[in-house]
Parts: C-alpha cells; structure tokens; sequence
C-alpha cells in the first residue's frame, strides 16, 4: 500500500514534470516563431496592431515599462530614469521641417548605454523628418525596447511606448531607399537602421505602413528588402552587442521575444551633424 507521503511526492514530481514540459513548449514556439521571421518574403517586423500570423508583433498585453524597471541580478544595464511612457498621437504625418541636403544624427540615451546613429535624410526624407518630430516630442522617452531576435536575424526594435508591439503615432510612412545600395543580396548589414512596419509580403494595401518603430541591426541579417533603411549606427554597437549577450525570452501575452536586458530608452534627440 503507498503511503501517504509518498504518493504526495509522486503527485509533486508529476506537476513539476508537467511545468517543465510547457516551459520546454513555450520555449519551441518561441523558436519557431524566429525560423519564421528569417525565412522568407513573409518575414515582417510589425508595427502597429495588425496581426499577420506568426511574422508580426502581436500585442495585447499590459504595458510593461513599469515590471522592466526593476533589474534582476543578471541584467547587465541601470535603472530606467523616473518618467513615464508619451501617450501621444497625431492624426496625419508631421509637415517637412528638416532639410533634406544637411546630416542628422540621432542620440539614444538608454539604461544600457548611448546608442548613436546618423540618419540618411536626402534617402528617406519621410522618416527622418518623422523620427525628428516624434523625438522632438519626447515620444521615444522612456518607452521600453520590447522586441529582440537573437536567432536567424539579430535585430533590436524599440519606439513603441506601449512596450507591445501594438503602439503607433497615429499616422503612417511612406516606404522608402528599399534599393539602398548597401542592403546586398537582401542583408541589412550590422548597424543598420530601418522602420518596422506590416508589410506581408505579399497585399500591396500593406506597404507604406511605417510609423515609430525602428530596429537596430547589430549583426548581418538576412531579409527581404521591404524595411526602410534610414540610418548608420555611429556608436553604441558594443551596447547593442551587451543587450544580445544577455538574451531573450517569449512573451505570451504580446507575442514577443523581449531582451532579457532592462532595455528603456531614457531620452532620444535629434540634431543636426
């Protein structure tokens, strides 16, 4: 006859076998999920609530700047600074305010370093102007970096306040510098700055669908030319490179992969070079 103790232990080991086994599926969904996105015409980095099956950004889970903002031992970058998340939207495109034959530079003060990258404004006048605006606005600061790919692409995407994959600025972007010469046999070489957007590959009603987020690329990556590349990191590469070392981990509630790192963008701005 089995006692008592001993058939609580069984019932123990069997629940702890079962939590394992769906930490273990949660983990090869999340896997399965970046095959996909480095696969093929279908890849997108999505921005906005749009869902696209497994190649866009879900959202629909809670903000989470506010959980980000206590490290844990192993996160490798500070504190977010006190401040909140913009709630900002605008109903059409910002009008043209930059000068398109002068050199900008944008600076990414974030919990993990100083990311710094210069902006092709005579290439992609639309999304230069645009990131100056939202910059200008505050409304990069203090929104979380929430998605990283770290298999297949290796990419980091930011400038969503949300912290979800859903948020927007109200309006959209027109593609483009998709024939940039520098994006060779579909790579978005490392340092590369491009927009997100829901493109699918495939429903031209999907294109011109950029808005605020952006993804740094911090190792070669195979895509489909379909991302408006817009900017060259200039400094910060060895950040990007500390934010990748510390990992990812899935989401369920948004359908991310978010960094492992505490990845919050304390205050972006914008100048002339």
């Amino acid at each position: 006859m089995v006692s008592k103790d001993r058939r609580r232990r069984e019932l123990a080991r069997e629940k702890h076998a079962r939590q394992q086994q769906r930490r273990a599926e949660s983990t090869r969904r999340a896997k399965r999920r970046n095959v996909i996105l480095a696969g093929v015409v279908a890849v997108a980095l999505a921005a906005g609530a749009t869902a696209y099956a497994s190649v866009t950004l879900l959202g629909g889970g809670p903000d989470r700047t506010d959980a980000a903002a206590s490290p844990s031992p192993a996160d490798p970058c500070a504190r977010p600074a006190k401040g909140t998340p913009s709630t900002k939207t605008w109903p059409k495109e910002p009008a043209m305010t930059i000068d398109a034959s002068a050199s900008y530079t944008a600076r990414l003060a974030t919990t993990c370093g100083q990311i710094t990258f210069t902006m092709d404004a005579s290439e992609a006048p639309h999304t230069v102007n645009s990131f100056a605006f939202l910059a200008g606005q505050g409304y990069f600061d203090h929104s979380r970096c929430h998605r990283l790919v770290d298999q297949h692409i290796y990419v980091l995407q930011c400038g969503d306040p949300k912290g979800t994959g859903e948020g927007t600025p109200g309006y959209t972007l027109p593609d483009e510098n998709l024939k940039d010469p520098r994006i060779k046999g579909d790579v978005y070489p490392a340092g590369t700055v491009a927009m997100a957007n829901r493109y699918d590959g495939k429903d031209p009603k999907t294109r011109n669908s950029g808005g605020s987020q952006f993804f740094l690329v911090y190792q070669d990556s195979q895509l489909p030319p379909n991302y408006t590349p817009f900017g060259r990191i200039t400094g910060g590469m060895d950040v990007l490179k500390k934010i990748a070392e510390a990992g990812s981990h899935p989401e369920p509630e948004t359908g991310n992969t978010a960094p492992n790192a505490t990845v919050v963008i304390n205050r972006a701005t914008v100048g002339k070079s």
